[in-house]
């Protein structure tokens, strides 16, 4: 049977990792830096987050949350006020210790004037924020307090991949401070639920809720809860995280107030967040081997209109046509915003400018050309559809029809992506079949296996440090939606309360 030609090559089957790398370059979202570990986020992709932020930034202002700005400095003495906070993060700090260059005789640089205290680029904000929030709690009055920066990020990572894992990202987080340990548990599970809304109705990206293991649990958090998306390769993406930190950060930076009763009391605190890397979910959730799919309610562009210009005399008129269809679709909206439309009109081969946008992810490809404007009508692809699936309609009830349209590729996108999910999705009910399900046929070059094992578990600390050395599983959440289901660890025989997500994760 012969090959079928893709756009991307290799494809998901013959080299996954490889696969993502090149889907990133062909839609032109970003590519590697001269800084090592660093990426360039480019307009396309760049737009992608600025989607991603509009949405949730409104999102985060309907219930009650205001965006500030804190230093992307943070004295190492502040970390040290929370031992477990900087024993999680000691690795991965990138630290500043002298605030000047020099010039040496042969015009060499050299770092001079050193800090008294060196300066950690942040890698995380809830100390810096801490003492922000120590001078600005003083009373019950003050309470609640829930803030919200958008920021970049610096991790110091060994193995970086571009939206996935970087040394410097883009993301945004949450930090509140209550009265209560209600207040502030009730904060954390709204976080939970609003990024879980997010993913599966904006990014088409469906997700299991649930709290992380002590293990994995963010540094110096009491509990932390997490949405896990499965990709196309069967792994989990740890889509976002919130944490309710119970008040072990405001006894560290001394967050108190005076309570109604007249009483000193330590706040209760939170903190959540989201980043860059749902970029790289949404690649991975939908994305094919023609390259990216983006879904409608995120996409830069909801429709690309496409001039077939073959003959220089029929070129005005079909520019002109082509001009006034992109004045008109701009004039509808979709979820609460105007139909974005980009009109290509370069001067290049219409099969290149087709296939560079089926690349780009675009929802909507509209070819428009002298024998369409003669029937008043386009030729449109869909993006989540197959190239032999494009079809001809009038131009009046593809305007028209157009939102709904849009919601049925978005629709369709989180269908597949569900489908696949379940598919993958098993209950195993003992120790050999969990180790054959996440044991590649393959061990040399593993092909494409495993998925969501949901399987009973004790909590043994050391048996989930022992299936994370053997088979690079790791416990993804215990599922806060849906029957408990009682019974008995797959590995140890103990009582279980209720089974896992385990998973292969990036």
């Amino acid at each position: 049977m012969a090959k079928v030609q893709t756009a991307i090559t290799p494809t998901r089957a013959e080299d996954y990792a490889e696969w993502y790398q090149q889907v990133i370059k062909a839609a032109d979202l970003a590519e590697t830096s001269p800084v090592r570990g660093c990426m360039v986020i480019k307009p396309w992709g760049y737009a992608l987050w600025e989607n991603i932020q509009r949405i949730l930034d409104g999102k985060f202002k309907e219930t009650g949350h205001r965006n500030a700005y804190f230093p992307i400095f943070i004295p190492k003495s502040f970390l040290e006020k929370e031992a477990e906070h900087v024993e999680g993060f000691a690795k991965e700090c990138a630290v500043v210790t002298h605030h000047r260059l020099e010039q040496d005789a042969d015009g060499k640089l050299h770092p001079a004037g050193e800090l008294e205290e060196p300066l950690i680029v942040r890698p995380t904000s809830e100390t810096i924020i801490g003492a922000m929030f120590a001078k600005w709690v003083q009373s019950y009055r003050d309470l609640p307090l829930l803030m919200n920066q958008w920021a970049n990020i610096v991790r110091w990572e060994m193995r970086t991949r571009l939206f996935l894992r970087t040394t410097e990202f883009l993301w945004q987080e949450g930090h509140t401070a209550h009265a209560t340990q209600d207040c502030a548990m009730e904060e954390t599970r709204m976080i939970l639920d609003l990024y879980a809304d997010f993913a599966e109705n904006y990014l088409a990206m469906p997700v299991i809720k649930g709290e992380k293991s002590e293990g994995e649990r963010f540094p110096g958090a009491v509990n932390t809860y997490s949405i896990e998306a499965m990709m196309q390769d069967r792994k989990a993406l740890q889509a976002g995280t919130s944490h309710f930190l119970g008040q072990n950060f405001a006894r560290a930076q001394e967050i108190k107030y005076l309570s109604e009763e007249g009483k000193e009391e330590f706040a209760w605190t939170t903190s959540w967040g989201v980043s860059t890397r749902l970029i790289g979910g949404l690649i991975m959730s939908h994305a094919d081997d023609d390259g990216l799919i983006c879904p409608p309610r995120v996409a830069p562009a909801h429709v690309v209109i496409l001039p077939v210009l073959h003959k220089d005399d029929v070129k005005g008129e079909v520019l002109e046509y082509c001009r006034k269809l992109t004045a008109e679709l701009r004039g509808v909206m979709y979820d609460g915003r105007p139909v974005v439309v980009e009109l290509d009109d370069r001067d290049i081969r219409g099969g290149e400018k087709n296939w560079g946008w089926v690349k780009k992810g675009a929802p909507l490809i509209v070819e428009v050309g002298p024998r369409d404007i003669a029937n008043d009508s386009v030729f449109v692809g869909r993006r989540d559809k197959s190239r032999k699936e494009r079809y001809g309609q009038s131009r009046a009830e593809f305007v028209s029809t157009l939102p709904a349209t849009l919601d049925e590729i978005q629709n369709n996108l989180f269908s597949r992506a569900k489908a696949y999910r379940d598919e993958h999705t098993r209950k195993i009910g003992n120790e050999d079949d969990f180790r054959a399900f996440f044991t590649p046929d393959n061990a040399e070059r593993p092909e494409i296996h495993g998925g969501f094992a949901l399987a009973h578990f004790c909590g043994d600390a050391e048996i989930e440090d022992q299936i994370a050395r053997e088979l690079g599983v790791t416990i993804r959440c215990l599922p806060v939606e849906g029957e408990k289901e009682p019974g008995t660890c797959i590995f140890t025989g103990k009582p279980s309360a209720q089974r896992a997500v385990f998973g292969k994760a990036y």
